[in-house]
Formats: structure tokens, C-alpha cells, sequence
């Protein structure tokens, strides 16, 4: 999708796209464009409604904003009518810009309209298009001021959650460890940010002890994938930032085996797919920040090699681990990552997000994610950027009282408490054993919110959640 800036509808020939606040029902004023008078008997510009109108070749199509917008609804609202409405667009579209909109406007409009071509049926065998292949029309923007800018990140913006789209919705028979790491390879290469993969024998050197115990079971290689983003601009006193997402391309539960909701595991890295589509467009934004993000990478299996309830296994970090369940295993790879990621690169800001417990969904059901963090600032600024783009955090506690819950008679730690309560603290304060006391570190638990249900599909399926957030969040340190 290109787009161009036009100041007026009079020589455009194909669909133009007209956002209208909400008026009154029974007002007498129609509603009015390019000479199209529309009653308001028919349609006054309710949220969530539309109207359609042919003339002179060109379709018209009014949107209902409501009586005020926000950039989530705003996003959802362009979402819809691009994916629902897709029959009645032309290879040309325009977008009519109302003169009161800002630049997160357009940016929402724009990213809306890019990510309701997505089409969750890969595999099937009409599919006509490629899922990485941008869909072919040309968006026009109509506007008395110029929005290129703004809508060309709405683009960029898309496009890096397009990819998570895919690589969280994608089978697991697809998506395994090694595509994941090919995946960042061209990836980086393409958009400008460095990758190492360390396979099983480069993390067994190492001593990645707590990673390579999650995936003994599964014939798939771990992959223990490494980016580095740094901005191609010298930028002084560059912050440096690090990221670390949960990689579990399928969970079985290991031998503590799912009885439930195994069905929808392959969601079970959408954290790690939420730090990939935000390193591309960290890098597609050419932000002026080092990243450096790690996605632990492998597949939770039964066999006869998998770890074991009971066994005492060796991280990175040197700390040994008691395991208490196997599909608490989110958390052991996640706690090599960060350790690795500390000692190795030492950034000055952490976060990691994952897809950890159930006990997140169980307290904030599918409508926030759970923020874990001791410092004030991180917190306030992750939730001040997710609030702006309806990616929202809520702060569970990080007391010293929890540790009770980790700890162990026969190892330094172990990964799971055995208890039937605040599981997604004990999770937490579990990492937290691993980040050495890093300053500004914040545990993001997305359990609830990275993989569910939707107008969109009739089947539960990616929702992005953290590209943005994560991207948004670093742009604005």
C-alpha cells in the first residue's frame, strides 16, 4: 500500500472514504460531500455504522466515528471497514482527512485500514495472496495540510504487526525454532539490525542450562536468537535498551501435560513475536536507540528425553533450579535470556513480555496486560503508552513476601510455587531472581491479551499486542 496527499476529491476516480463525526438523529441538516446529500433519517454518523454511496464512478463510503474518537477505536473503526468492506474498494482509495485531526489520527486511520487486509487463511487453496505481500491499492489522503509523514508510520506500523499476525497464527508444523530464527535473519536483514542464533551445541557451550532443559523433548533445535539494533545516525548519550520475549513455538506442558487448551499453544510465543515485529519497526522507524532483544526459542514436547518434575537443572545465570512442574517453562527460558542478556550487553532499561500464566487472564481477564515492576517511572511510562494506543498494563505487586513461594530445599530456586494462587507474582518474582537487581526492569505478563477473539475471525487468533507498546514505549524514553 503507497500513499499519496491530495487537496481535493474533484479529479480522483475510485473509493473515497469519508470519517463523520456523530450528529443528531432527527437533525434536519444532511449530511453533505462533493454535492452527496445524505438524510439523517439514513445515517448521522453513529459509531460503529457506515453508509454507501455511488456516483460518478466513484464509491462513496461514509464512516461513523460517534461523538469521540480514541486511537484504539479510531484503528479498529478503519480496521473493520477495509476488512469487511473490502468488495467495495477500487484499486484507488482515498482518505478524506476531517481538519480537526491530529497526526495519531491519521497514524490510526491509516495502520487500521493496512491491517484489515489480513487474511488469516494461509493455507487455504484459493489464497491469493502471500501474507508478507502488501495489498494492491494506492491510498490517497485528502487534506488541506500534509499527513504523508504520519501516514507512513500508520504503514510501518502495520506491516510490523501484519508479520506478527503470521508468525503467531501460523502452525506449529511451520513455525518452529529454526523458522523463527530465519525469520529474524532476513528480517534484519532487510530493515537493518544484526542476528546471531546460538543453535543447541553453541548454548550448551555457553551453559544456556535452563533453555536447552525446556526443549530435550522436541526434535526441533532450540534456537537462542540474539538482535542488535543499533540507529545508523550517531545519536549522543545513546540509550540502550534491552528486550527479552518467551519463544515457545508449541506447549505441550511437557510431562506435566495440558489437559486443557492445548489446542491454542502455538500462541505460546506470541511474546517473542511481539519482540520481533517490534525490533523490525524499531529499525523501519530507525528509532535513536540501541536495542538489543533476545527470544529464547524452543518447543515444550513429551518424549522420552524431556525434562522431568523433580529434576535440578544448571541456568546461565550459574543458579540452580528445582523443577516443580514442566509447564511452568516460559520462565526458565525466559530467566536465560535475561541473565544472558544483563551480563552480556547490560542495558540500561529492560523489559520482557511473554505469554506466562493463566493466573494474569484469571485476575485481568482478556482486557489488559499485567505490568510487573519496582521502578515507578517504568511503570508509569509503559502504562502511559500502552493507554494511548489501547495496549493496556496494570501493575501487579513485586513484594518480598511472594519470595517464599520460589523458594527451594534442594536448589537455589524453584519454578513453580505448587500453589493454586497468584501465579503470575511468583512467576514474576521468579524472573526477577534472575535480573540481579537491575533498576529498570518491568516483566510484561500477556497471557489474557496476545491471542483471543475477535470480530475479525471466527476462530481465536494474534493480536500484536507489545509490538506497538514496546516500540511506542522506547521512542518515548
Amino acid at each position: 500500500m503507497t500513499t499519496t496527499t491530495i487537496t481535493n476529491s474533484d479529479n480522483f476516480s475510485g473509493t473515497i472514504l469519508i470519517p463523520v463525526f456523530e450528529t443528531y438523529s432527527k437533525s434536519i441538516v444532511p449530511i453533505t460531500f462533493n454535492g452527496l446529500e445524505i438524510s439523517s433519517k439514513v445515517f448521522y454518523g453513529k459509531k460503529d455504522s457506515h453508509y454507501l454511496a455511488e456516483e460518478n464512478d466513484n464509491m462513496y463510503l461514509f464512516i461513523g466515528l460517534g461523538k469521540t474518537i480514541d486511537y484504539k477505536s479510531l484503528k479498529t473503526t478503519f480496521r473493520r471497514i477495509s476488512s469487511k468492506q473490502k468488495d467495495n474498494f477500487s484499486s484507488n482509495v482515498a482518505l478524506v482527512i476531517p481538519q480537526e485531526f491530529v497526526e495519531n489520527h491519521i497514524e490510526a486511520m491509516v495502520s487500521g485500514l493496512l491491517l484489515g487486509t489480513y487474511d488469516l487463511g494461509h493455507f487455504k487453496l484459493d489464497k491469493k495472496t502471500h501474507p508478507f505481500i502488501e495489498p494492491d491499492f494506492n491510498l490517497s489522503l485528502i487534506s488541506e495540510k500534509d499527513h504523508l509523514a504520519a501516514a507512513k508510520k500508520g504503514i510501518k506500523i502495520a506491516k510490523a504487526q501484519l508479520a506478527t499476525y503470521s508468525l503467531v497464527d501460523l502452525p506449529p508444523n511451520t513455525v518452529n525454532p529454526k523458522y523463527l530464527a530465519k525469520w529474524a535473519k532476513e528480517t534484519g536483514d532487510q530493515y537493518g539490525f544484526e542476528v546471531e542464533v546460538l543453535g543447541y551445541a553453541a548454548s550448551k557451550i555457553v551453559g544456556l542450562g535452563a533453555f536447552l532443559a525446556v526443549g530435550k523433548g522436541s526434535e526441533n533445535e532450540p534456537q537462542f536468537i540474539i538482535m542488535n539494533y543499533t540507529p545508523k545516525q550517531e545519536v549522543p548519550l545513546l540509550k540502550h535498551v534491552g528486550l527479552v520475549g518467551k519463544g515457545i513455538t508449541f506447549d505441550t506442558g511437557g510431562l506435566n501435560i495440558k489437559t486443557a487448551g492445548m489446542l491454542h499453544m502455538k500462541c505460546d510465543m506470541a511474546g517473542g513475536g511481539a519482540v520481533f515485529g517490534a525490533m523490525q519497526l524499531i529499525a523501519d522507524l530507525q528509532l535513536p536507540v540501541k536495542v538489543t532483544a533476545i527470544v529464547p526459542c524452543a518447543e515444550n514436547a513429551v518424549d522420552a528425553k524431556s525434562f522431568l518434575p523433580s529434576d535440578v537443572i544448571h541456568s546461565y545465570s550459574g543458579h540452580s533450579i528445582e523443577i516443580i512442574d514442566t509447564d511452568a517453562e516460559g520462565r526458565l527460558v525466559l530467566a536465560d535470556g535475561l541473565s544472558y542478556l544483563i551480563k552480556n550487553f547490560e542495558p540500561e532499561y529492560i523489559v520482557d513480555i511473554a505469554t506466562l500464566t493463566g493466573s494474569s487472564v484469571a485476575t485481568l481477564g482478556f482486557e489488559c496486560g499485567a505490568l510487573f515492576t519496582n521502578n515507578e517511572e517504568m511503570a508509569k511510562k509503559l502504562q502511559e503508552n500502552g493507554d494511548a494506543i489501547g495496549e493496556r498494563l496494570w501493575p501487579l505487586p513485586l513484594w518480598d513476601v511472594y519470595k517464599s513461594d520460589i523458594e527451594s530445599d534442594i536448589a537455589d530456586v524453584k519454578n513453580f510455587s505448587g500453589k493454586a494462587v497468584a501465579g503470575a507474582i511468583s512467576a514474576a518474582k521468579f524472573l526477577e531472581y534472575f535480573t540481579q537487581e537491575h533498576k529498570a526492569w518491568a516483566h510484561l505478563d500477556v497471557a489474557g491479551v496476545a491471542f483471543g477473539d475477535d470480530e475479525f475471525a471466527k476462530s481465536k487468533h494474534a493480536t500484536a499486542f507489545g509490538v506497538h507498546l514496546l516500540t511506542k514505549f522506547i521512542e518515548n524514553l
